[in-house]
């Protein structure tokens, strides 16, 4: 009964989150965006990261192509979820990208799979709760993901253009936490 008591608020939760971020002005994204970007590239140099693990964004996540231009620039090893069923596995960030399941961009040609650690993880999130992890899209494919590959992550980073946070405990012990939380 409590797990369903749980679940029931996880949704509801997210629901709220989801409704607060469509409520940002496209406007406001570009200076949430940018802000959000500066204190990543800041994180990114102080670790000296040279592997990444980011996302291609959804509308309505922080915009990453900025960054990842950067880092590109910089010769850094840039790598993206690669949707395989519930969950997926990374591959290099390169050209051209298609659009897949959920609006979900990828590289269409890369196929070499990661087999190295990575030193940052930026991951996307909807909210967070007090135990610091994550609440997402409800897919569950960053939590199946990290379930085989944490050994395989030294940091975690959350982003969001704003920070929706729960006070209760609405996640559960397989959700991503998070080292750090990047908002504007």
């Amino acid at each position: 009964m409590e797990v369903i008591r749980k679940e029931r608020r996880k949704k509801q939760f997210r629901q709220r989150c989801l409704e607060r971020l469509k409520e940002i002005s496209r406007k406001n994204n570009y200076v949430k965006d940018k802000k959000v970007l500066s204190k990543l590239y800041e994180i990114i140099e102080e670790m000296d990261a040279r592997v990444i693990m980011l996302y291609l964004p959804l509308e309505l996540e922080v915009n990453l192509y900025p960054l990842i231009k950067v880092l590109r620039r910089q010769r850094r090893q840039l790598y993206v979820p690669f949707m395989e069923g519930k969950s997926f596995s990374l591959v290099k960030y390169r050209y051209p990208l298609k659009t897949k399941r959920f609006g979900i961009k990828e590289p269409k040609y890369s196929r070499q799979f990661r087999k190295k650690k990575i030193d940052i993880a930026i991951v996307p999130i909807v909210g967070v709760d007090l135990t610091h992890r994550r609440v997402g899209f409800g897919k569950g494919m960053y939590d199946r993901f990290f379930e085989k590959e944490m050994k395989n992550i030294g940091t975690t980073v959350f982003v969001a253009r704003q920070l929706c946070y729960s006070s209760q405990i609405v996640t559960d012990g397989h959700d991503v936490r998070a080292d750090r939380i990047v908002v504007p």
